[in-house]
């Protein structure tokens, strides 16, 4: 649906990005009722407000930990460099010697509330079993996949095996999954982001001090073009980068677009520059393409299989997902000798294929695949709500070479409206054909 470009000038982190989803119209309220499916509202409180950045005006949003006293009680006073106890995107706004390298956190000023810390697979069963969206559920994996694919490779575990500290507390829990819900209540589908400003000194973790960007930054930043000209602070936290590694498809400081509406994320620190990260809506128009990031390249890998159950295939897919393929799906087919099988297909960025590949064969009974670069056409999108009689409506239109080829609802609308009328999905769709109808004249 919608694309947004985000400017990573002054780096990014969880609240920043959040925030400035907000900031562009993902409404607070919205986010805090999606948020509340998780069964977690106990432990945390937003707190969202309007404030200013070099005279620019934007979101400052703050996530309170109450599962630590401190932090909720004393939440103006992060400006503490002692003040160990801060996640981690907090400590990218405010220390100088941020300590927010979620796998070397120093564990020994934890352990007042480490029973409320959660590993990677609490975390994934949160998810799997809420009653988020579909869309929801799968970015939030996918982010919290390639963050314990990073914190994995720098301890020499398995990503099931990572034990999350600062990403298992619940601020970055709601910075990540709050960001997914803001992104699809925005109908966000593409991010491209510029140049990422990652600062420069040293990040405090619990075996010393290590030069910024952090273990998890730099692991999860390869293959994403960064910059270092902010002096003596980490300005891009791993939760942040995990985002983008995840999320992002595309990233550059060449643009050629049109612009709708512009959100700001604020951060606290005061520098030479606006700590903040501007997000811009883009309008649905042709984009030149020499722009694109040739180095991030997508590939289809293939492998047929017809001797495993289809409970064990439909695990694996689960793990491809959260651990960054951007798509996943099985095809019935006939194999030589008359034996049925599936044709299981994977979408994923060049970078991502080696742990892919790892993934299908200890998961599935696979000993080989096929891999090949796969080229995108995708012609021209626009949206457009209308008023019906069920309430406001998206319409999405499809235009090639200018022309108008198609026009259609969308179905998670069309499905609230079916539920709430108490009546068939067919039935609404016979209700709206006269909106689809006048632009198909």
């Amino acid at each position: 649906m919608g694309k947004i470009y985000m400017e990573c000038f002054a780096g990014i982190s969880g609240d920043m990005m959040l925030g400035a989803l907000v900031d562009l119209g993902a409404e607070p309220d919205k986010i805090r009722k999606e948020l509340s499916k998780l069964g977690l509202d106990h432990e945390f409180e937003i707190i969202v407000a309007r404030k200013m950045k070099h005279g620019i005006e934007g979101t400052k949003l703050d996530v309170i930990d109450h599962n630590n006293a401190h932090d909720h009680e004393h939440h103006d006073h992060k400006h503490h460099d002692h003040a160990h106890h801060d996640h981690e995107h907090h400590d990218h706004e405010h220390h100088d010697h941020a300590h927010h390298d979620h796998g070397h956190h120093d564990h020994e000023h934890h352990d007042h509330h480490h029973d409320h810390l959660r590993n990677f697979r609490d975390i994934k069963a949160l998810i799997i079993e809420s009653d988020l969206s579909e869309t929801v559920k799968k970015n939030s994996l996918k982010v919290f996949g390639v963050l314990a694919e990073a914190e994995g490779k720098i301890h020499g575990k398995t990503a099931e095996e990572v034990h999350f500290h600062e990403v298992g507390a619940i601020d970055s829990i709601v910075d990540i999954i709050g960001t997914c819900i803001a992104l699809d209540l925005l109908n966000i589908t593409e991010i491209s982001t510029s140049t990422v400003e990652v600062g420069s000194g040293f990040v405090k973790c619990a075996h010393g001090l290590m030069p910024v960007p952090a273990p998890a930054t730099a692991e999860l930043l390869k293959g994403i073009p960064i910059k270092s000209r902010v002096k003596g602070y980490e300005m891009t936290t791993p939760t942040g980068a995990a985002i983008l590694k995840a999320l992002a498809s595309e990233f550059t400081d060449e643009r050629s677009f049109i612009v709708n509406r512009i959100g700001y994320g604020l951060g606290t620190r005061e520098l030479d520059i606006p700590n903040l990260v501007r997000i811009s809506m883009l309008s649905e128009t042709p984009v030149n393409h020499a722009s694109v990031n040739q180095t991030r390249k997508q590939f289809i890998m293939e492998t047929n299989i017809d001797d495993m159950s289809s409970e064990q295939l439909v695990f694996a897919e689960e793990l491809l997902l959260s651990a960054g393929a951007l798509d996943v799906y099985k095809t019935a087919i006939i194999m030589k000798k008359g034996r049925p099988a599936i044709k299981l297909t994977i979408l994923a960025w060049e970078e991502d294929l080696k742990k892919l590949q790892k993934i299908v064969f200890e998961q599935t009974t696979s000993i080989g695949m096929r891999l090949y670069p796969v080229e995108k056409v995708k012609i021209e999108r626009a949206f457009e709500v209308v008023e019906t009689e069920f309430g406001p409506l998206t319409l999405k239109k499809a235009y090639f070479d200018g022309e108008l080829v198609n026009v259609k609802p969308e179905y998670e609308e069309i499905k609230v409206f079916a539920l709430r009328e108490g009546v068939s999905i067919k039935k609404i769709y016979q209700e709206i054909q006269k909106y689809i109808c006048y632009y198909e004249k």
